[in-house]
């Protein structure tokens, strides 16, 4: 085995003499390797050491005992790997050991609390956050170095409300006086992981070009979040889950030609000019079910661009009803549409915490339901996915957005929602109130395109038209 040549963030981490020590990482970045590295040093160095290596199944135990055999034959040490053995019949314990000639031992187990009862000696505790119960694994451990011995933690992140997001909280807030280091995927190959893994010297161009396919080939931004950029995420507060999110996917959803739409078109339509996304969404509603046909994604586009993109939709002979961000700079665009094609067709809608919650719950619904069919694009998922409902103090409703999940700000999950909700609240059957014969009696009508006034299906001009209540 050749003399090894760490990168500066292993060569910080073995560097490091603390008594404990807490790293979050992103995954393969050689921590085991390293970490192997440093508990034969400690072997060799002390007679009759005890080491107890533990890590979410059998198969890690087994790579980090290979690599600590490489480390010993690297120093010239007699050692001897004893395979997978009893270390406690009564508990029916099984460990990778590997012996030392001065009495010294490394022990390699899967993660089984019992594991550590009536042990002493350091601790290494790999993939803590995967553990199947690192509560139990933990009060089992700690107590193993009460007699000085040194601990480390390594792992990648496994949600918000993990044992081991907790201790690196503790850690950053001064409460727990342990050492931690931190190297998510970007440092990693800002310090010559990717040149390691390609066996040649990268330029910074394609080093960036290499982490861009990484994360292109995630499929989903919590898994790159979590298991590679050291961020915890929280899927069980999401509001959508990636699974509701992919069931209603279909890759026969969009259309090229809106000319080929049966049913009636919903648009919905989210504003931003300079930070965020302008998105327009159509909606076909057609044989029971909804179908996004058509997603216009704009980013920093003059208003002027933005208004003829929706209002060409707008013009669609099958167009039935649209809803529109009128909030803020949105405020102008509602009013000049609802001008255009009448105020029956347009609804401008001014988002409060309140009318965003509705919005939400409705297009939950309809995804909760499998109403909806939307293309299986990764964006459009990931703002889905992206959007969290946040119960404040004062137990007020709010939709959060993890923003670094997307490239707006749920842009795409508004546009929806808001196409959504022109469907939901789309002008059903119409009461006709009269002093005659014809009292309450249902009708139905259309929107004139050319003035936007509202004419009844028998052309009787001289009834007062009442929406029925819920429409």
């Amino acid at each position: 085995m050749p003399t090894p040549r760490f990168l500066p963030y292993q060569a910080r981490w073995l560097n490091d003499t603390s008594r404990i020590k807490i790293y979050e990482k992103s995954r393969r970045i050689g921590f085991t390797y390293t970490q192997s590295f440093e508990d034969v040093n400690d072997c060799i160095a002390q007679p009759k050491y005890a080491v107890w290596f533990s890590s979410a199944d059998l198969t890690a135990a087994a790579e980090y005992i290979s690599y600590a055999e490489d480390w010993a034959k690297l120093h010239q040490r007699a050692a001897k790997c004893l395979g997978e053995i009893v270390i406690d019949e009564k508990k029916g314990v099984k460990a990778y050991v590997l012996e030392f000639k001065n009495g010294a031992r490394i022990h390699a187990l899967s993660s089984n609390p019992k594991a550590f009862r009536s042990k002493g000696g350091k601790v290494v505790l790999d993939e803590f956050a995967w553990h199947d119960d690192p509560d139990a694994m933990w009060k089992a451990a700690r107590p193993c170095i009460m007699w000085g011995f040194p601990l480390r933690i390594g792992s990648t992140h496994n949600g918000k409300n993990s044992k081991f997001n907790h201790f690196i909280e503790e850690v950053k807030a001064g409460r727990l006086k342990w050492s931690l280091h931190t190297t998510p995927i970007q440092l990693a190959v800002e310090e010559g992981l990717a040149d390691k893994i390609l066996q040649r010297k990268l330029s910074l161009a394609e080093r960036a070009a290499w982490l861009e396919e990484e994360h292109s080939n995630c499929d989903d931004e919590d898994t790159w979040q979590q298991e590679y950029c050291c961020q915890p995420t929280d899927s069980a507060s999401a509001f959508l889950s990636y699974d509701e999110i992919t069931a209603c996917e279909d890759p026969a959803a969009l259309m090229d030609d809106l000319s080929l739409v049966a049913g009636e078109l919903m648009v919905g339509f989210d504003v931003a000019r300079k930070r965020d996304l302008t998105v327009i969404d159509a909606v076909e509603r057609y044989g029971g079910m909804c179908w996004l046909r058509k997603m216009i994604v704009m980013e920093k586009t003059k208003f002027a661009v933005q208004r003829e993109a929706l209002w060409d939709i707008m013009r669609h002979p099958k167009l039935r009803r649209a809803c529109l961000d009128a909030t803020g700079l949105g405020m102008q665009m509602g009013e000049e549409t609802q001008d255009e094609f009448g105020k029956y067709r347009v609804e401008p809608i001014t988002f409060t915490e309140q009318i965003k919650e509705e919005l939400a719950y409705e297009l939950r619904r309809k995804i909760e339901d499998k109403a909806i069919r939307i293309p299986p694009d990764f964006k459009l998922r990931e703002d889905l996915h992206s959007v969290r409902k946040v119960t404040t103090a004062s137990n007020h409703i709010r939709f959060d957005v993890t923003r670094a999940a997307t490239d707006g700000h749920a842009d795409r999950f508004w546009a929806l929602a808001l196409a959504v909700h022109a469907i939901s609240n789309d002008a059903g059957p119409l009461h006709l109130a009269s002093g005659g014969a014809d009292q309450g009696r249902s009708v139905r009508g259309y929107d004139e395109p050319e003035t936007g006034k509202f004419v009844l299906n028998n052309q009787k001009r001289n009834h007062r038209i009442e929406r029925w209540p819920g429409y």
